[in-house]
């Protein structure tokens, strides 16, 4: 039996922490899907079809990953994807608060399902999609902090907002 995990995430954008986390996770598991989950409380700067064509280009050279969408719990889209482990990654001893609390809830609301943590690469212990929205917002760079792809989206995002062409 294949062992398949969601790694859900708003990946808005994705970064090199992200990608690392999906690169080492298919040392553990035989396909991930990579699920941009809809998160009523954030307000993205890119759509999530932006988010799941970047993703795609990203991993594009990986055959055991895909993504997909979904608006709902989480247990629910893991038991209709045939998979029953969540992968979270975890930077920083405050992330293991907050998941720790989702891994809970998650297990209360349907015991077949197992999240697995996996810390960051020490390179990525410190990047977000929220600090690097805010650098590229204010004009620096992130060149080597987020794919290639995500960088020229984020130049053509910011450019634009800031009016510069």
């Amino acid at each position: 039996m294949k062992k398949i995990a969601v790694y859900p995430g708003s990946f808005d954008p994705i970064t090199n922490g992200h990608v690392d986390i999906i690169k080492r996770g298919l040392g553990v598991f035989d396909e991930l899907i990579v699920l941009i989950a809809h998160n009523p409380n954030k307000k993205s700067l890119f759509s999530v079809e932006e988010r799941m064509e970047m993703i795609r280009e990203v991993i594009r050279d990986y055959e055991n990953v895909r993504v997909d969408s979904f608006d709902g719990l989480l247990v629910e889209y893991v038991k209709v994807a045939g998979a029953n482990v969540i992968l979270r990654g975890l930077r920083a001893l405050s992330d293991f608060e907050y998941e720790f609390q989702l891994a809970l809830i998650n297990r209360r609301l349907n015991r077949d399902v197992e999240t697995v943590f996996l810390m960051t690469g020490y390179k990525w212990f410190y990047t977000s999609s929220t600090i690097i929205n805010e650098a590229a917002s204010l004009g620096g760079s992130v060149k080597g902090l987020v794919p290639e792809i995500v960088n020229q989206k984020l130049l053509e995002r910011y450019s634009t907002k800031r009016g510069i062409v």
